[in-house]
């Protein structure tokens, strides 16, 4: 198992995005995040959805992710906030020395 990892996770709206990229940053459970608009389709309550949202690319550690699900829960609007976690199998090593500089070693 990889040590660094990508989180995705998807917004409704910018500004609720920025908060949640700025709350994990600024508490290090993030190194770094991402945010881009996204055109989403998916299915919600029996119902096709076609929505603009926002997908935020997380830099962090393996460690970290059970602490960032747990507050993206907590701030975010959705009833199932979609957080995934994709492991960072190979990397410049210095960009994975940034991560652990931002957030802190395991």
């Amino acid at each position: 198992m990889g040590e660094h990892a990508l989180v995705l996770i998807t917004c409704g709206s910018e500004d609720e995005a920025r908060l949640i990229a700025r709350d994990l940053v600024e508490s290090a459970l993030a190194a770094g995040v991402q945010i881009m608009p996204i055109q989403s389709v998916y299915r919600w309550a029996g119902e096709v959805v076609d929505d603009r949202e926002w997908l935020l690319i997380t830099k962090t550690r393996v460690d970290r992710y059970q602490s960032i699900e747990q507050r993206v829960g907590e701030l975010h609007s959705y009833q199932v906030p979609p957080v995934s976690m994709v492991e960072i199998h190979s990397a410049s090593r210095s960009y994975l020395d940034w991560i652990d500089e931002q957030v802190g070693p395991s």
